[in-house]
């Protein structure tokens, strides 16, 4: 099933094409509008960029539960294999645990993070949401219930196996990468993910096309 695709295109040829991938869940809400500001600040670098959607995710048809890293993975990697050109692939917290199937010329990452970060945030607030709803959970009781059946963490209903996955999942080895934080030596701006409701960070969304554009040339993108 071919998912929706956001794309935003220079005004003449190509340098090459970013490969937006948000990050995981909520974060991807929060951060959503200063990657598309990201992309159209690409475009006047002559860079085209692609956002696709995620089975699962926004306009997909596909029911989050029956959705997992591997399958996130494998999508990723068809969209890369039907653009024409080099592609750089530009990751985002835990779009970097998804992004290392696909064949590119380079990646990128900002402020990559593990699953079992990811996961013990979504838990935690599974917790805390049954803590105001007068109902007893528990991290462990949470995990248990998880190997047999899907949970619902953060609006989220994710299945057994993507429970499993994220908890053992790390960001993979990939060559050229160039991975960066937030702040000194890196993208100036605020962690967009960590805010209650979505924003915005224009400044922050010109850095990151400065930064990639810049790490684009040192890899013989010109």
């Amino acid at each position: 099933m071919s998912e929706h695709r956001l794309r935003i295109d220079p005004a003449g040829v190509p340098r090459a094409t970013v490969l937006i991938v948000p990050p995981l869940f909520e974060e991807a809400n929060r951060t959503r509008r200063t990657l598309v500001l990201a992309m159209r600040a690409l475009a006047a670098e002559r860079f085209a960029a692609v956002l696709p959607d995620l089975p699962g995710q926004n306009e997909s048809l596909v029911p989050l539960v029956e959705a997992d890293l591997d399958r996130w993975q494998d999508a990723l990697a068809e969209v890369v294999s039907g653009i024409d050109g080099p592609t750089i692939i530009a990751s985002f917290r835990g779009g970097a645990l998804i992004d290392h199937k696909a064949q590119a010329k380079a990646w990128w990452r900002l402020a990559p993070v593990g699953g079992a970060s990811l996961l013990r945030t979504l838990m935690r607030a599974r917790v805390s949401a049954d803590r105001e709803a007068g109902v007893v959970s528990t991290l462990e009781g949470l995990h248990d219930e998880a190997k047999t059946a899907p949970l619902l963490l953060a609006g989220n209903r994710l299945s057994s196996a993507m429970i499993a996955q994220l908890g053992a999942s790390e960001a993979q080895v990939v060559e050229p990468l160039r991975s960066v934080g937030l702040g000194a030596g890196g993208i100036a701006g605020t962690p967009l993910w960590l805010r209650a409701e979505p924003g915005e960070d224009a400044a922050m969304a010109r850095a990151i096309a400065a930064d990639l554009s810049a790490w684009s040339k040192t890899c013989g993108i010109s």
